[in-house]
């Protein structure tokens, strides 16, 4: 029996797509992203998951929490992105936290200091233009750089299938949400890459307030993630 376990999950059930030529293809473009394996792979599995079935709708894509790309690279390669006739808006400020988006409780957690290890080990990039020479090979693309929500107006698309949001932080995730929810299509994805994930909480918390108040249900995924199909 094949046990997976990589990135706080483990389990014992089938994980056949980690070996299928499709996923390998897509979850190696990511690597190339990144420069690094992280061992997302049931992760990415979802995210290529929502990405194959939001491509069938009409509307843009959306990434808030870019960094070097590893998740939008892979659902890019695996949909052979051109050839969708969408534009895939990616967003982030391209150097970690902006401290002025940081909640007070999470500054007391130590969420900047670990923002400056990240930077310092090279998780978070330091610079937009590698981003943008890694997404250069694809033309339906708008890197938007800068502070969310200051950033959220440039998206000019009315309509979004697919939504991530990946800012590692609780104040940024919660405006991207309410700005955003009226323009996803009926059937369309979001997914929330830290909402179940250990240490970090406080966006669950904060993401759930809005939920309530909007009537939306999420679900809790053992990846970490936290998954909305609008209805």
């Amino acid at each position: 029996m094949m046990v997976y376990d990589q990135d706080g999950l483990k389990s014992i059930h089938n994980h056949e797509f980690c070996s299928e030529p499709e996923f390998v293809e897509a979850y190696g473009r990511g690597i190339e992203a990144a420069g690094v394996d992280y061992n997302w792979h049931w992760r990415v599995h979802i995210g290529l998951w929502a990405a194959r079935t939001a491509v069938r709708l009409n509307g843009d894509f959306v990434e808030c929490g870019v960094n070097a790309g590893f998740l939008s690279s892979a659902i890019m390669r695996d949909l052979d992105w051109d050839r969708t006739g969408k534009t895939f808006y990616l967003l982030d400020t391209f150097y970690g936290l902006e401290e002025s988006q940081v909640s007070e409780v999470e500054i007391q957690d130590g969420i900047m200091d670990k923002n400056k290890e990240l930077l310092k080990n090279g998780f978070y990039v330091a610079s937009a233009e590698v981003v943008k020479d890694n997404f250069s090979e694809w033309n339906n693309i708008k890197i938007i750089e800068g502070v969310i929500p200051n950033t959220l107006s440039q998206i000019a698309s009315d309509a979004i299938a697919f939504l991530h949001i990946d800012l590692n932080c609780a104040p940024p995730e919660v405006a991207s949400m309410k700005y955003l929810w009226g323009r996803i299509v009926v059937g369309g994805i979001v997914l929330l890459d830290d909402y179940a994930y250990n240490g970090y909480r406080h966006q669950k918390v904060e993401i759930d307030k809005f939920a309530r108040q909007e009537g939306i249900a999420i679900a809790s995924l053992p990846t970490g993630q936290g998954l909305i199909v609008k209805t």
